[in-house]
């Protein structure tokens, strides 16, 4: 019999105050620490005029360094493994789509194959990421004064 409990039955009541306590310090955690876990590779890309893009889904991106090296989002591939990874990772898919991410130092040649091993493996759209161009910036903000 319980202090409070008159009847004689037990008291059934489940007491959520700590799980709710752990659930918003895991809360805590989670926010401060998934910006950190956010990384990607290093890579200079080339500026452009178009406007970027409005997506909510994620996107398979494939990025080309200096070093000549090919990643797929993080995972590292050669260039003649690609095609063959990106036909398994597209089977799944519904919409067959890849950004590239080349660095603006990397040869014509090397991008033109690393191009041509995405478009074997059926990609259908191709798009390529670039920086926005420094002058629109720096009018915007003359026009501004």
């Amino acid at each position: 019999m319980t202090a409070g409990d008159k009847s004689g039955q037990l008291m059934s009541d489940i007491n959520v105050t700590p799980f709710v306590d752990v659930m918003l310090v895991l809360l805590i955690i989670f926010m401060v620490t998934a910006p950190m876990m956010m990384q990607g590779m290093d890579v200079s890309l080339p500026e452009a005029t178009a406007e970027p893009l409005e997506s909510e889904k994620e996107h398979l991106i494939i990025t080309l360094n200096t070093q000549n090296e090919v990643f797929i989002n993080d995972f590292k591939v050669t260039v003649d493994g690609l095609g063959e990874k990106l036909t398994k990772i597209l089977e799944g898919r519904a919409e067959r789509e890849v950004f590239l991410k080349a660095d603006k130092d990397i040869s014509w040649g090397t991008v033109a194959q690393v191009m041509a091993e995405i478009k074997g493996a059926g990609v259908e759209k191709l798009g390529m990421v670039t920086e926005p161009e420094k002058f629109e910036k720096e009018s915007k903000k003359s026009k501004s004064k």
